[in-house]
């Protein structure tokens, strides 16, 4: 099983690919993760990423899509997995889509979350996350016991410095401008598949699985 999620920030894509991961014994494969494991291996794609972070640019999609490359012919991806935020751009999908042809593979869904704007502020500017463990807790879905303090471990929580209400309409912006478009590009390929993301966390779950089943 080879699956895309797509959806704003906020959407719970994270949360959902680390379930599916776990459910169907794949990998979720997150560039943000596989670029810092190259720079840190200090592998050749690793060290010419590392040249743009340093000057305070973007890793060219050229290098995403070769990192992207080498994960998928590790053995874990035998059996399939979910892309996490990457593609986010049509130029993207294109290069995804070249490379995927290469190695005779094919994206069998593109599961979209459709989520109210209006829920996605409410959701990111209540997240808090543990300064120590990194246990996310929420001030209306999910408080701690004690307001400010991390239920596992006792550090203080805090609030990421993106998690407020202009820099997320922000964000919102630049995915409705780059991102929102993927879903006409996969749709007229015929593996899109939209849900609401609303409900708890298993209830979403329960709908994912049903659309990959």
């Amino acid at each position: 099983m080879r699956l895309i999620l797509l959806g704003p920030p906020g959407a719970g894509k994270g949360t959902q690919a680390k379930m599916l991961a776990e459910k169907f014994s794949i990998p979720q494969i997150s560039t943000g993760d596989i670029l810092r494991k190259a720079v840190n291996l200090d592998s050749e794609l690793g060290r010419q990423a590392k040249a743009y972070m340093g000057d305070g640019q973007l890793v060219p999609d050229e290098i995403a899509i070769e990192l992207i490359r080498e994960k998928i012919k590790e053995e874990d991806c035998a059996q399939g997995f979910i892309l996490d935020g990457f593609p986010r751009t049509i130029v993207q999908a294109e290069k995804l889509g070249e490379t995927l042809k290469e190695m005779k593979l094919e994206i069998d869904a593109v599961i979209d979350f459709e989520v109210d704007p209006h829920e996605l502020i409410v959701r990111l500017t209540g997240r808090r996350s543990c300064s120590n463990c990194g246990a996310m807790f929420h001030d209306e879905t999910r408080p701690p016991a004690t307001a400010g303090v991390c239920d596992h471990c006792g550090h203080e929580l805090y609030q990421r410095p993106d998690d407020n209400k202009e820099t997320i309409l922000k964000r919102l912006e630049v995915y409705d401008s780059e991102t929102m478009p993927l879903k006409e590009f996969y749709r007229k390929r015929g593996n899109l598949k939209t849900l609401e993301g609303r409900g708890t966390v298993d209830e979403i779950f329960s709908q994912v699985c049903a659309l990959v089943s």
